[in-house]
């Protein structure tokens, strides 16, 4: 009697065991199975937010820099300055006649370039010789903003006392041109006889450029 009671206590201890272990066997794998879960839920969110701060930040950054530059230098520059830029030395071609009356010199600047551009003020006028180099004085004109076309040109014109001295006086050979708000010059060729001046200051004056027939 104490026998069967034994072995039926013994069989119902095994049996407990086992379903404890299987209990605890579900459980760890339920356990993990959402470990792992978490585990990839977070990686795929952390992921996917880096990817979006780093998409919105680069494209924030080069659509802003792209326009800046976009509508400041290019916007500005082709826009509201088109057709009144200043009339660059590059962009002139340059003659010299002399003028109807005697002691004059007639500069023509002619547009080589492909727009309009403009020319306001006094020309820088040097002329050379072979004793040196003499600068122009400015006349009492007020010098008027001359717009010209491609293809078109504009003047000065240039005042020197005829040499009727009798003496040989000073001949300048030499033209040196600075167009008006420009750094850059360019050289003519002439022939400009003067009377030898008594070092009181220069006879000769030039007029702002758009002045003139």
């Amino acid at each position: 009697m104490s026998h069967r009671i034994t072995t039926r206590h013994a069989r119902k201890v095994a049996a407990a065991a086992v379903v404890a272990v299987a209990a605890f066997g579900l459980t760890a794998c339920q356990d993990n199975a959402d470990a792992g879960g978490d585990s990839s839920s977070a990686a795929s969110s952390s992921s996917g937010g880096s990817d979006s701060s780093d998409s919105g930040s680069s494209g924030s950054s080069d659509s802003g820099s792209s326009g800046s530059s976009g509508s400041g230098s290019s916007g500005s520059g082709g826009g509201d300055n088109a057709g009144s830029d200043a009339c660059a030395t590059s962009q002139l071609a340059f003659r010299s006649t002399h003028g109807m009356g005697e002691g004059t010199l007639i500069v023509d600047l002619k547009n080589t370039g492909s727009a309009t551009c403009t020319l306001q003020g006094f020309p820088g006028v040097d002329l050379k010789s072979k004793n040196g180099t003499l600068s122009a004085k400015r006349s009492d004109l007020a010098a008027p903003k001359t717009s010209v076309k491609p293809g078109e040109e504009t003047r000065f014109t240039l005042y020197y006392p005829p040499n009727t001295s009798g003496g040989s006086g000073e001949t300048f050979t030499t033209l040196v041109v600075t167009p008006p708000n420009e750094t850059h010059s360019h050289s003519l060729p002439v022939s400009i006889n003067v009377p030898v001046s008594d070092g009181s200051g220069s006879a000769i004056k030039v007029d702002p450029v758009g002045t003139g027939k």
